[in-house]
């Protein structure tokens, strides 16, 4: 499978349906990118990546975003948290290796808005080669997508249905190197185990 599919729809691990998957027209507008004419063989998998425009390679990060909740450390671990509830957008960048990066913001990302962590997702034929210790420190997403209530609000629910198969057989760690709350980084960074988070009744 073509990595920049795995992926695309490796960062979608985060979609499951609590909420609704709504496209949004202005998105490139917020985004604050111009799109670009796309000539000749599409230069981005239009499966995994089907709002994917021709960004300069250093402006990959938006080959996917992802909307979930259940990705910030809550202060107190118990479901009424505020954080737990609180939505963190992924923007992803898909790699030829069939690995993700998503950079993490706590409000979008606009011209503006800086990333407070981000999440590394790999294929799941990756994750079986991990040591035993390092395992804890990944999640399955075929289970916390559904946790997370994670929506594609860039995509209509077809494309979001297209990608959700391969998004499932995905793993993916949490790093973060700034709390939300914080103006600059703090302290140190922590990987944030998305599997111990309690469950939260949408």
């Amino acid at each position: 499978m073509n990595t920049r599919l795995l992926l695309a729809s490796a960062a979608l691990a985060l979609t499951a349906g609590c909420a609704t998957n709504t496209p949004n027209a202005i998105t490139e507008l917020e985004h604050n990118h111009t799109m670009m004419p796309v000539s000749g063989e599409p230069k981005y998998n239009p499966v995994m990546n089907p709002r994917q425009i021709e960004h300069p390679n250093v402006m990959g990060f938006n080959d996917l975003h992802i909307q979930a909740i259940r990705h910030l450390k809550p202060d107190v671990m118990s479901i009424e948290d505020p954080k737990l509830h609180a939505i963190v957008h992924h923007h992803c960048k898909a790699y030829d290796d069939g690995t993700l990066v998503c950079l993490m913001f706590p409000s979008g990302m606009k011209d503006q808005d800086k990333p407070i962590g981000f999440e590394y997702i790999i294929p799941t034929a990756q994750y079986n080669t991990l040591p035993a210790q390092e395992k804890h420190y990944w999640h399955y997403h075929k289970t916390e997508v559904g946790r997370a209530c994670a929506t594609f609000p860039d995509l209509t629910k077809e494309e979001a249905n297209t990608i959700l198969p391969t998004v499932h057989e995905t793993y993916g760690k949490v790093v973060y190197f700034q709390k939300p709350e914080d103006k600059i980084p703090l302290g140190e960074p922590y990987v944030l185990i998305v599997q111990d988070m309690p469950d939260v009744k949408q």
